[in-house]
């Protein structure tokens, strides 16, 4: 059953009618195609993905296209969500040296966070990063300028002394801790990056569909609606808190590519 099919059946099923709480599941999170085009099919986070592109695009474009002195209202706003990464991430955590990965770190704070937007954005209702496609590409794409960065700021040596030496330790130590440190720098930190967007938007628009869905199906009767009122209630306070969430994790995705670069920047010794 996919999300489509499974909530066409909650549109029928009710509190103490003949059919059971159809409890979102892994299902919640599999959307029918939208059309194909040969072996690729092209559905709804799809779609959501694209349009949330689009938007960040077009609101920039539209902010920056003929900036004034004396900003107007987008132009405003534009520079305030610029300001906010360059001098609250970028130069608070790498310094001076981060000058040139701005661009990087204010396209992923904005695109991470419309895309856990989308969520409470009505008939979209979706996170596009709870499918661990995309926070696994986002997390693949820091990696690689992490990586590039530290083997072209400090050579293929220097970068490796980087990535698993760390300085200012006893000696006998780096025998335990260098492989650690290889391990944890190379491989566990682009898998936790991934994990930690997905897990987080996953987890909070499993618990909405559970407590929507719930209000939903207790519909029908006096006594059953008596029971959604709750349910909708704690289903509102989620939302809110959901949006909370969405952009908590888009500034910890960021905070986290900028430490990863702070470090390649750093010359080892």
């Amino acid at each position: 059953m996919s999300n489509d099919q499974l909530l066409a059946f909650e549109t029928d099923c009710h509190l103490f009618q003949d059919c059971g709480f159809p409890a979102p599941s892994v299902w919640s999170f599999i959307f029918d195609p939208l059309f194909s085009i040969g072996p690729i099919e092209f559905n709804k986070i799809m779609l959501l993905a694209l349009l949330g592109t689009v938007a960040i695009l077009a609101f920039f474009w539209t902010a920056f296209a003929k900036p004034k002195v004396v900003p107007g209202k987008l132009q405003m706003v534009a520079e305030a969500g610029y300001d906010f990464v360059h001098r609250g991430i970028s130069r608070e955590i790498i310094g001076k040296k981060g000058e040139p990965y701005v661009p990087l770190l204010v396209s992923l704070f904005f695109f991470v966070w419309v895309m856990n937007v989308w969520a409470v954005i009505p008939f979209a209702q979706f996170p596009v990063t709870s499918a661990i496609a995309f926070p696994a590409a986002l997390a693949v794409t820091v990696w690689v300028v992490y990586m590039t960065v530290t083997f072209k700021t400090n050579g293929f040596v220097g970068g490796l002394r980087n990535l698993c030496v760390p300085s200012g330790l006893p000696k006998g130590i780096y025998v335990v801790l260098t492989p650690i440190e290889f391990i944890s720098n190379v491989f566990l930190r682009p898998f936790t990056l991934a994990v930690r967007l997905f897990a987080n938007m996953f987890a909070g628009h499993l618990l909405l569909l559970l407590f929507i869905t719930a209000s939903w199906y207790m519909l029908g009767t006096v006594v059953g609606t008596l029971y959604a009122i709750p349910a909708v209630i704690l289903a509102l306070v989620l939302t809110v808190f959901e949006l909370f969430i969405q952009a908590l994790q888009a500034y910890v995705f960021t905070v986290l590519t900028a430490t990863y670069l702070s470090q390649a920047l750093e010359e080892a010794h």
